[in-house]
């Protein structure tokens, strides 16, 4: 019984115990359930255990040693904290400077300062703001006053931001904005030179002298003053260089549209595209004008208002900036066209193209100096100075080889058809030329400056003396030629035309003037010398055909004498028929003397023809053969004498100008400019 009781309660709690253990089971699933649904989240919350720790307690010292760092913190975050102020106020700015300037220049101007004051109130305290930061964090980190993990990222970040600093250099603090606020004002000071910049309205077919408008409107002060703001805030930010080749490139491309309308393509003509002087001399005048125009009027006005828009920025400023306006819009194209002259082939037309480039350079010589004097211009000094030596030594060696090359001609034939050699009617006319007022005073300018750069000395009287021995040799020349011809007849012929030719065209003119009178009527009685001589051994020969000798009295009866004028009048054609071929080439250049000379002819013939045939022409004229011996009729001899010595067109058209043969021929010799010229 006992057993039994016993067994009994031993199963009891058995069973009791495997309640319990079911139950433990049972929550020994749920927990391990729980477990594993919080397992994610407590890695999560170790992971930010760390910065959370730093966080919350950076600081692991004790009361006492916070109070003494407070004050040193305070004094390290009160420069960061200024400089984080003005940072937002940086980007307050913003809205306004990307807006258009010309809305409100004056206030987009006064934003722009603002926002580089504020940029260079960042570069010089950023540096500052930082170094106190670091050197607090070294402070905290040296006395173990902070977790090391907190200090760790605040130097890193510290370090980062200062090396960003170093590598931009301060210009990306804003963001760019200072950059497109200054690129918006040099858009704006384009658009402003642009829009005041307008090209005169020249007209091609009209000089320059006499266009309607002479000079460029100045831009209006207001817009000047636009201008002068705009450049004070981008040179403040070193954008010079910039703003000068805006004003450049917009200014001279002005320039160049007012010249364009004269045509000007002239100007870079090569030396292979003409023969001489002569045939770009209507260039050479154009060229004085278009460039007495350019300098005179366009260039000064550009001088004046570079000095305008750049004169508070200083003198190098806006004379660097003429220059360079100056060059591209065309001075030295102007200077080049004149050095091609001074290249072109050597003849006696080139010594005056010259002085003509002389005379045009002379006269714009204190406009060069004032303009181009500044040491910015020294490239168009230095063109302009080599341009006029290479004028004055070419035209003065041209001037000092004209006797020479006159002498030279008189180993040359005499001419055939007996005019006046173009030599004489060429140099006449160009001695007189060369003594008149258009280029006496200019030669002797010329020469005076060449014979000083050889320390010489020279006198007017020495220009007279050469123009005196050119004339002498001329008259030597013409004493050769005539010796030189077989048939003296044509010599007479040739020293009658040369002499009339001489009396004529230097009477009355300034070489005549210097020759004297005098000398003139000398070769005005040489003229009727010759003329003389000339009818009385041609001409003068024929009336002797027609004599009436053994024809007054018919003695050997009407026969008789009809044959005997059938003899004559024959003798007579024959005579006249040749005495005309052989005269009808000869030439007579001047129409006064050629008509004067065939009145001459046919107050020699005509009368005596007239008077024997209306005596003795009608015992031939019913004769069968009347035609072979009254040939002419009165009007026909005179109209066949009345013709000749006319000018061959295509020949004696013109001789001004002509070149001569010889060395003039042979281009100028290359001249090396020197210090020592003018201008």
């Amino acid at each position: 019984m006992t057993d039994s009781v016993s067994d009994g309660k031993g199963i009891s709690h058995l069973v009791s115990a495997r309640k319990s253990l079911m139950l433990i089971l049972d929550k020994s699933r749920g927990l391990a359930t729980a477990l594993d649904r919080a397992g994610p989240s407590f890695s999560e919350v170790n992971q930010q255990l760390p910065s959370l720790e730093s966080t919350v307690r950076p600081i692991r010292a004790d009361k006492d040693a916070l109070l003494a760092v407070g004050g040193h913190i305070n004094r390290s975050v009160g420069p960061a904290a200024a400089v984080l102020k003005v940072f937002d106020a940086v980007h307050g700015l913003e809205k306004m400077l990307l807006s258009d300037p010309r809305n409100d220049l004056p206030g987009y101007l006064s934003v722009s300062k603002r926002l580089e004051e504020a940029l260079r109130f960042l570069g010089e305290n950023c540096g500052l703001a930082i170094q106190w930061l670091e050197d607090m964090v070294e402070y905290l980190g040296d006395n173990e006053m902070a977790d090391s993990r907190y200090l760790s990222s605040l130097k890193k970040s510290l370090q980062g931001f200062g090396d960003f600093r170093s590598d931009v250099q301060g210009t990306q603090l804003d963001g760019g904005l200072l950059n497109a606020a200054l690129d918006m004002l040099e858009s704006e000071f384009r658009g402003l030179l642009t829009e005041n910049s307008v090209p005169l309205p020249m007209s091609s077919s009209s000089s320059p002298s006499e266009q309607p408008c002479i000079a460029p409107p100045p831009l209006p002060v207001s817009v000047i003053q636009k201008l002068q703001a705009i450049l004070g805030r981008l040179i403040a930010n070193k954008r010079l260089e910039r703003c000068i080749s805006i004003y450049v490139e917009v200014r001279s491309s002005n320039v160049r549209a007012s010249l364009h309308a004269l045509n000007l393509d002239y100007l870079e003509i090569s030396i292979s595209e003409f023969n001489d002087a002569q045939s770009i001399e209507g260039y050479i005048t154009q060229w004085g004008k278009h460039l007495e125009f350019a300098v005179k009027h366009l260039f000064e006005a550009e001088y004046k208002l570079c000095n305008d828009v750049f004169e508070r920025f200083g003198l190098d400023v806006w004379m660097g900036c003429f220059a360079r306006i100056a060059a591209q819009a065309g001075i030295p194209v102007f200077l080049q066209f004149g050095k091609t002259v001074t290249e072109s082939k050597k003849d006696p037309i080139k010594l005056l193209k010259l002085l003509d480039l002389f005379t045009s350079l002379n006269r714009l010589r204190l406009d060069f100096n004032q303009l181009f004097g500044g040491a910015a211009c020294a490239e168009i000094q230095n063109l302009t100075r080599e341009l006029i030596k290479r004028v004055i030594d070419g035209a003065s060696e041209i001037f000092w080889e004209l006797l020479v090359q006159v002498e030279l001609q008189r180993q040359l034939p005499p001419p055939v058809d007996g005019c006046a050699p173009k030599l004489v009617s060429f140099m006449t006319d160009y001695c007189n030329r060369l003594l008149g007022d258009n280029y006496r005073s200019i030669l002797v300018q010329v020469l005076v400056i060449h014979q000083s750069w050889k320390h010489e000395k020279f006198q007017e009287r020495l220009l007279v003396s050469e123009i005196l021995k050119i004339i002498s040799a001329i008259e030597l020349n013409l004493e050769t030629w005539m010796k030189a011809y077989e048939n003296h007849t044509l010599a007479c012929f040739f020293m009658m035309n040369n002499h009339w030719h001489l009396f004529k065209h230097l009477k009355g003119s300034k070489l005549g003037e210097l020759l004297g009178d005098s000398w003139l009527r000398e070769h005005e009685q040489s003229k009727d010398y010759f003329m003389t001589l000339f009818l009385k051994e041609s001409w003068g020969q024929l009336p002797s055909y027609l004599s009436r000798e053994g024809l007054i009295l018919f003695s050997g009866g009407r026969a008789t004498a009809r044959d005997l004028v059938k003899k004559r009048l024959k003798n007579f054609n024959e005579a006249f028929d040749s005495m005309y071929s052989r005269q009808s080439t000869w030439v007579i250049l001047e129409k006064d003397m050629r008509e004067k000379t065939c009145q001459h002819i046919v107050q020699t013939v005509v009368p005596v023809y007239r008077s024997f045939m209306q005596n003795y022409g009608p015992l031939v004229e019913k004769d069968q053969s009347s035609s072979k011996y009254a040939k002419y009729t009165v009007q026909n001899m005179e109209s066949i004498l009345a013709s000749l010595f006319q000018p061959k067109p295509a020949r004696y058209g013109s001789f001004k100008g002509r070149q001569l043969p010889g060395k003039f021929d042979s281009g100028l010799p290359v001249v090396r400019p020197t210090a020592s010229a003018v201008m």
